[in-house]
């Protein structure tokens, strides 16, 4: 193992390519930043860069920009209500509101150093328990698989108590729209309306952006008083990238070390990722919170849970596709593909015949997410005096940013449209006091949720319907976490009742 590590860290301490890495994490914090440019965009976008190196080299550059530009994604989450990649729309949440406050210093400051944390864990588990994480992997099926993203359904009790039924119509509204395009498994269209451009379904990041971006300028350009930007009402506020104190880290540990281990576990299942990692991480720290109710109000909890998770996914995918060859998500795949391209055969006995591939990706997380750091606050200090620009200004700027992020997704206008529609759908549900989050979430867990229910049910051997539920349910992982997502989803009916049984007892 000693021997393993040490030419890891010969390969990415070697001059050229630790000037590289340097090169590698700016380009993904800056991708991850920007409005539409997902970490998969990123890794494509990172790809010319390779041409010329070797294959070892090249992992290694990769996943310094694969980490980075997760990590990126929560700074626009947290100044603009923009987020970067799809896995930091949870860090909107709380990390918003503590802009508005004046306190983004410290949101950025906790998010950096919590995405390091998690990285980092998730980087030593790959070197140390990879083929065992590999096998506990292949154990999930498509029940498993359906189970968890389920569960991540499930904070749709969480998003809004003031208003339940409100939230869940918003979710249901999410699950319809994943609805549309190709069927998952058969391969015929649904809900297109005779067009060919709802054929490949519902742009998740386009009707992300719309959904946060565009509607948070037009909340902003309705308010009759004068705008301004985020930050405070002291114009002169302290806006840079702070670092939370010891005692605050050490008070959200236990949230960080949770968040760790779940985020790579659930990084390792293949088609997962970061996005269900950041929100089940933020939907299980919610519900098992004292404070729950301080959840989406700018709390320090909301933006540690969904940035440690997703980042530790990041390492929690790179298992699959090291041991097996499998890619555990759509970021890995692009990694896979260019690996293949200089004659790289993934699979299993890579790792026996090449181990410098498992000790070089290591080594680059490891050091990656320490350069990460310092090189996000140098970036967050730039975005953060974007925020002192009046907003009659910013609004603008904002807009031309996400109509730029929604036709980058596939160089299309119909994303374009679909963004501006989506933003308008989006100022009405803030009106009209549903909740966008929850469609967001819908619309992200749908197809997942889909595709894998009905892959269990085929797989599941049972003359009836009765019959093949009972046969899913009956697996272990599966049986338990539907337990407790029928726990999470009916808590908001029980606590009420157990609250005036208590207080009619005292």
């Amino acid at each position: 193992m000693f021997e393993l590590l040490t030419s890891g860290l010969t390969v990415v301490f070697a001059p050229k390519m630790f000037l590289l890495i340097i090169f590698a994490v700016f380009l993904g914090t800056l991708f991850g930043a920007l409005p539409g440019v997902s970490a998969t965009m990123a890794v494509t976008l990172g790809i010319p860069f390779t041409y010329k190196m070797d294959a070892v080299s090249a992992i290694a550059f990769l996943v310094a920009i694969y980490c980075a530009s997760i990590t990126g994604g929560g700074m626009t989450a947290i100044l603009f209500k923009i987020p970067g990649v799809p896995s930091s729309a949870p860090t909107t949440y709380d990390g918003y509101p503590m802009a508005q406050r004046g306190e983004a210093g410290k949101a950025l400051g906790l998010q950096l150093i919590c995405s390091a944390i998690g990285g980092i864990f998730a980087a030593v588990c790959m070197l140390l328990l990879s083929p065992q994480l590999t096998q506990a992997a292949l154990s999930f099926g498509p029940s498993e698989l359906f189970a968890i993203s389920f569960m991540g359904l499930s904070i749709l009790t969480s998003l809004e108590t003031d208003n339940i039924c409100r939230t869940i119509i918003s979710g249901l509204l999410g699950l319809l729209l994943a609805c549309i395009g190709l069927d998952p498994l058969l391969g015929v269209p649904r809900l297109t309306f005779g067009t060919r451009f709802l054929t490949s379904g519902i742009e998740m990041i386009p009707v992300m952006i719309g959904f946060f971006a565009v509607t948070e300028v037009l909340k902003q350009t309705n308010k009759p008083a004068k705008l301004q930007a985020v930050g405070g009402e002291d114009s002169k506020t302290k806006m840079s990238a702070k670092m939370p104190s010891l005692k605050e880290l050490f008070s959200l540990k236990w949230i960080i070390a949770r968040c760790s281990v779940l985020g790579t576990v659930i990084g390792i299942l293949p088609g997962a990722g970061a996005t269900i990692a950041s929100f089940l991480c933020y939907s299980v720290e919610q519900k098992i919170s004292k404070t729950p109710e301080k959840f989406g109000t700018g709390c320090l909890e909301g933006i540690a849970a969904p940035e440690t998770g997703n980042n530790a996914a990041t390492g929690g995918s790179m298992v699959p596709l090291l041991s097996l060859g499998i890619p555990g998500g759509n970021a890995a795949a692009i990694m896979m593909s260019a690996l293949v391209l200089k004659g790289v055969t993934m699979g299993p006995l890579l790792l026996v015949n090449q181990p410098q591939f498992l000790s070089a990706t290591f080594a680059s997380m490891f050091v990656s997410n320490i350069i990460m750091v310092f090189a996000a606050i140098v970036i967050a200090k730039i975005f953060v005096q974007v925020l002192k620009i009046p907003y009659s200004i910013l609004g603008p700027t904002i807009i031309m940013m996400a109509t730029i992020g929604a036709y980058a997704t596939k160089n299309t206008a119909v994303d374009v449209i679909l963004m501006a529609i989506s933003g308008l759908i989006g100022f009405v549900f803030v009106t009209c006091r549903f909740n966008s989050s929850a469609l967001i979430l819908g619309l992200v867990l749908g197809v997942i949720c889909e595709s894998n229910l009905r892959r269990a049910y085929t797989i599941a051997d049972g003359d009836t319907l009765l019959q093949a539920t009972m046969n899913i349910v009956a697996r272990p992982v599966t049986g338990i976490v539907l337990l407790i997502c029928l726990a999470v989803l009916l808590s908001p009916v029980i606590r009420p009742l157990l609250k005036k049984k208590k207080g009619a007892a005292e």
